[in-house]
Parts: C-alpha cells; structure tokens; sequence
C-alpha cells in the first residue's frame, strides 16, 4: 500500500508539490500571454478541460489520468478554468511587475470589475491586495462559477488562487 502524499492528508497543495507532478511554464511563456495551469494532483475520472480545449492543449491519455498542459498550445482562452468541476485550473499571465491571475471565485459577493480584494493563499490566509480587472458570472461561464482575473504583486502569483471581498456599509 503506497503512502498518501502529504498535500492530500493536509488538503492543499503547495508551487513546490505542484511543480514537481507537472512542467511549471517559463518564465518567457508566462509573459507572452494566460497560460493554463492545472493544480489536479490527484488521478480520478474526469476529463472536461480536455474535451473543452479547442486547441489540444491538454494531455489526458485516459480520463483518470492528470492534466498536463502543452503550454506552447494554450491560447489562454481559460475554458478549462470555467469547466473544471474540481475548481483545480488557473491561468497565470506575468504583465510588468504584476500577474494576472485567473480562477474560479465561488463565494458571495462575487467582486466586481475594477473593486480592490484580498487575496488569498491556498489554506485561505491573506496575502496582500488586489484589483479584480475581468468577472465572468456564472450565467456567461461555461460551469456553474463564476471566474475572475485579478491583478496581484508578481512575487504572489503562485501562492493566490482565491480572493475575498471587504465591502463596507
């Protein structure tokens, strides 16, 4: 019986785990345009952002087996983002001194376009602030979530995959 990795007892995966199951993209390639990044390390039956992908960008054998991407084929078009059931796809984009992260955003109030957010790491801690510049609802997503892009400092764009929203009044 194989032992189960520590980002499945804890809930959470970490860049390093990631990186080590999947390519991370190039720095030259996250600059060019939004990439997709799965963060699937687990190998269960499922395999939309497969079949979504209208460039074949996403390699998956058999449905059981983990998303990896072609990022030279990837057009950042985040269909994949809106179709993963799991909420487990993110698309990166380096721009300046910043990144553009986009992720599915399935807590209320669903932030709206240009309001600053806080972001937050995988276990849900704060991190910093960001502006959120694209919402897709989820009447115009291809899943039930809505999807953000949200511009975050560059040196945070592998720790933030989710955001929450402070209105006041």
């Amino acid at each position: 019986m194989s032992e189960i990795p520590a980002y499945l007892q804890r809930g959470y995966i970490t860049p390093g785990e990631l990186f080590s199951i999947i390519p991370k993209p190039s720095e030259d390639r996250l600059r060019k345009r939004p990439v997709a990044v799965p963060e699937c390390p687990q190998e269960i039956p499922c395999a939309p952002c497969r079949e979504i992908c209208p460039t074949g960008a996403i390699n998956m054998p058999t449905p059981n087996d983990l998303p990896i991407v072609d990022y030279d084929k990837c057009i950042g078009c985040s269909l994949c983002v809106q179709i993963c059931p799991g909420l487990a796809f993110f698309m990166v984009h380096y721009v300046g001194d910043k990144a553009r992260i986009t992720m599915p955003h399935e807590l209320l109030p669903v932030p709206e376009k240009g309001e600053e957010v806080v972001l937050l790491n995988r276990v849900g801690e704060p991190v910093g602030k960001g502006k959120v510049i694209t919402v897709v609802p989820r009447e115009k997503s291809k899943g039930d979530t809505p999807i953000i892009v949200v511009e975050v400092p560059i040196e945070l764009a592998w720790d933030v995959r989710a955001v929450r929203v402070e209105r006041r009044g």
